[in-house]
C-alpha cells in the first residue's frame, strides 16, 4: 500500500505535535507533499527536518485557524505553489474541561473559535481549489465527545458535535454538486496525547475540574472495552483510509476508532 498519495498535494492543521504530526510523517512516508500548519512554529521546523529527512516533502506555516485571512494565505499560497488540493484534514484543536456555571466566557469561545470555526474556514477555502480539480477530500477530526456527552467537558462535547454535524451537512453539499469531493468526520476515542494534560487535570492546567488523582489509565481501565488507550498512529491510519481510494464510496460518515467506548 505505499506510495498511495504519490503526486498528492494535503494540507493538515495542527501538524506540529500529537495527531497532526504522526499524520504529516504518514502522508509523507506514502508520497504526498504535506502542507503543514500549526501557530507553533518550532516544532513545525522540527517536524519539517523529520520529513526531509526521511525523504519526504514538505512545507510548513504559521497558521492561526480561527483568521479567515490567515486561510485565504494559506490556500492562496498552495494554489499559488501546488495549484491543488487533494486532501484537507482540520486537525487543529483544543480542549479543557470546566463545570458550566464557572467556565469562562471567553474560554467558551476560544475553544469554539479553535474547534468550530477553524473546521467552517478551512472548509469554506478548500472547496473552490478543490472543485477546479474536480476532486478533493476533507477529514474533520471531531472526537468520541461528539457522540456520547460526559459531564465537566460541556463545551468540547459542544465543539466536536459541532463538527460531526458539519460534516454531515458539507458532505450532502459536495455530492449533491457532484463536485467528486468526499468529507468524513474520524472519532478518536481516549488516546494517549498531549491534550489529556489539560483534560484530566495536571499541575498546569489549573482549570481541569476532573479529580486531581485521575489518571488515563484509570479513565481507561473504567472506561473502554478493549482495556487500553489508543496510539496515535491508529488514529492517523484511519485518515490514511479515509484520504485514500480505498474509501471511494465513503461520505458523511463518521469513522469512530475508540475501543469500543461508544458500543455500549
Amino acid at each position: 500500500m505505499a506510495n498511495r498519495f504519490d503526486g498528492k498535494v494535503v494540507c493538515i492543521t495542527g501538524a506540529a505535535k500529537g495527531i497532526g504530526r504522526q499524520a504529516a510523517l504518514s502522508f509523507a512516508a506514502e508520497g504526498a507533499m504535506i502542507i503543514a500548519t500549526d501557530i507553533e512554529t518550532d516544532a513545525g521546523k522540527t517536524l519539517l527536518a523529520d520529513i526531509a529527512g526521511r525523504g519526504g516533502k514538505a512545507s510548513f506555516a504559521e497558521h492561526d485557524v480561527t483568521s479567515e485571512d490567515a486561510w485565504k494565505a494559506v490556500i492562496g499560497d498552495i494554489r499559488t505553489l501546488h495549484g491543488k488540493l487533494d486532501v484537507l484534514i482540520n486537525n487543529a484543536g483544543i480542549g479543557m474541561t470546566g463545570l458550566i456555571h464557572e467556565m469562562d466566557y471567553d474560554l467558551w469561545r476560544k475553544m469554539m473559535a479553535v474547534n468550530v470555526d477553524g473546521v467552517f474556514l478551512g472548509t469554506k477555502h478548500a472547496l473552490p481549489l478543490m472543485r477546479q480539480a474536480g476532486s478533493g477530500n476533507i477529514i474533520n477530526v471531531s472526537s468520541v465527545a461528539g457522540i456520547r456527552s460526559t459531564a465537566n467537558f460541556s463545551c468540547y462535547c459542544a465543539t466536536k458535535a459541532a463538527v460531526k454535524s458539519f460534516t454531515k451537512s458539507t458532505a450532502l453539499e459536495c455530492a449533491e454538486a457532484r463536485d467528486g469531493i468526499r468529507v468524513n468526520s474520524i472519532h478518536p476515542g481516549i488516546i494517549s496525547t498531549a491534550i489529556w494534560d489539560t483534560l484530566i487535570g495536571t499541575e498546569e492546567s489549573a482549570s481541569s475540574n476532573m479529580p486531581r488523582d485521575a489518571t488515563l489509565a484509570g479513565m481507561t481501565g473504567d472506561a473502554v472495552p478493549f482495556g487500553r488507550t489508543g496510539t496515535i498512529q491508529e488514529i492517523v491510519n484511519g485518515m490514511l483510509f479515509l484520504a485514500s481510494d480505498e474509501a471511494s464510496y465513503m461520505t458523511g460518515a463518521e469513522l469512530v476508532l475508540d475501543g469500543g467506548l461508544t458500543a455500549g
